[in-house]
């Protein structure tokens, strides 16, 4: 057949146009990617910075317990000073009703970068807090009030920070993308147990006591400076984009979560009862249990924590990888089974061995947490749809991590006190994985499906 010359004009231009489309497809797509890869970066620097804050009054728990809680009963002391860590948990779940309903109503951006703004500010009060010699009972009711406005900020971080990753994520890669924000959160602890490393390593326990404690609390406001920075230069998600150019941004989100979601929150909560309660016992509680129960010293003790979060943040991304290929719920189980039926044997073999058998039980351990907090973030967001996510993560996490991970070192810690055995702290973790677990039963698997 014989093609007219205008014929073939046209049949040339339409495939020009198509052509021109193609390439103009595969654009936006490298765009899309390019904005992705550069919102979790930036998310993850942010969220390192924030967790760097939050973590390092962990580590200096025995010197703080020391300067404010002064006691004839050093168990007392560590006691009070672990009573004000869990304060600091006990305020996220307000900090959660404040700024989540806020990223659901202006977006996750405005409402991390606040939250960054209020760590920073709170660390730096800690740094120049008089103590208790100085001050009397005004220094550890000042610690406390700085606690306070930590655990505000730390309850709006998390679930603006893990909606902002997952909703920039592939619809087959938000395992993957999700597991950055634990990877970030874990960084920031190692950030601050390296920097609690070098201090007591560099310094005296004398010099420590006097004055170089209050270091890394002062460097929070540079490092609040920087989170600040980034957050700034990236875009909002393209999910909540989406949502306000069709005017389905919720005015009230909170009041809507639990009237729509009641069931959704109490799973969250659930859910989050092993993760919160097994990470804060293997990351933050174990420096201070290798030295007051084990009593080796404190630069060793930093030294193992160091080591093993390193270990735990870099098998974080494989774990939410493999939850994109083969579910979430398989990695789940094998952390809240392997910690139940695991937990109690490992600290029993930790008991009376050298600091490497130490490592290695720590590692095995680490293994487990990893298999949860790299599917973690996927898992719980997919919950729930863009218009309330941001509060329905803040507030079911939270609360769970008021009750059962704040609170883990004090209860490890009045555990010990309590029944005089040093394996006692495995009977809470082992309850809590127990509980998550049989909610893993009840809820579906969510890795196929569609971000609502």
């Amino acid at each position: 057949m014989t093609l007219h010359p205008e014929e073939e004009i046209d049949f040339s231009q339409g495939s020009a146009q198509g052509a021109r489309k193609k390439i103009a497809g595969q654009e936006e797509k490298k765009a899309a990617r390019k904005e992705a890869r550069k919102a979790v970066i930036a998310g993850t620097f942010g969220n390192i910075m924030e967790w760097y804050d939050w973590a390092i009054y962990g580590y200096f728990a025995p010197v703080i317990g020391k300067l404010f809680f002064p006691s004839t009963d050093p168990l007392a002391s560590l006691l009070l000073t672990f009573a004000v860590f869990a304060i600091g948990f006990i305020m996220r779940p307000l900090g959660a009703l404040i700024f989540g309903p806020y990223g659901d109503r202006v977006g996750r951006k405005k409402a991390l970068s606040l939250a960054v703004i209020l760590m920073g500010a709170a660390t730096f009060i800690i740094g120049i807090l008089p103590t208790y010699n100085q001050a009397g009972i005004a220094a550890p009711i000042l610690l406390v009030l700085a606690r306070l406005l930590q655990g505000i900020s730390a309850g709006g971080e998390w679930g603006s920070g893990t909606s902002f990753i997952v909703e920039y994520a592939p619809p087959n890669r938000r395992g993957f993308f999700g597991s950055w924000q634990q990877f970030s959160t874990g960084g920031g602890l190692l950030l601050g147990s390296i920097t609690a490393t070098i201090l007591t390593s560099v310094f005296a326990p004398e010099t420590l006591n006097a004055w170089a404690w209050r270091i890394p609390f002062l460097i929070g406001i540079i490092v609040g400076a920087i989170g600040l920075y980034l957050r700034l230069r990236i875009e909002e998600t393209p999910k909540f984009q989406s949502v306000a150019k069709s005017e389905k941004v919720s005015k009230t989100p909170l009041v809507e979560t639990f009237k729509k979601h009641p069931k959704e929150i109490f799973i969250a909560m659930g859910f989050t009862v092993h993760w919160t309660a097994s990470y804060y016992l293997l990351l933050t509680y174990m420096p201070t249990y290798i030295t007051k129960v084990m009593k080796l010293p404190m630069n060793l003790a930093l030294v193992s924590n160091v080591i093993v979060i390193i270990f735990f943040i870099s098998i974080i991304p494989a774990m939410g990888y493999l939850s994109d290929r083969f579910g979430r719920k398989p990695l789940l189980l094998v952390s809240t089974i392997g910690f139940a039926i695991l937990a109690y044997p490992l600290f029993s073999m930790m008991a009376d061995a050298g600091l490497g058998m130490i490592i290695v039980c720590q590692m095995i351990l680490a293994v487990f947490v990893a298999a949860f907090s790299g599917p973690g973030p996927a898992a719980i967001a997919e919950l729930f749809p863009t218009e309330v996510r941001a509060s329905a993560l803040s507030v079911g996490y939270n609360i769970s991590v008021a009750a059962f991970g704040g609170t883990a070192p004090f209860i490890a810690t009045y555990l010990i006190s309590a029944t005089g055995n040093n394996l006692s702290p495995t009977y809470y973790v082992i309850a809590c994985a127990i509980i998550t677990t049989l909610v893993l039963f009840k809820i579906r698997e969510t890795y196929r499906d569609e971000l609502k």
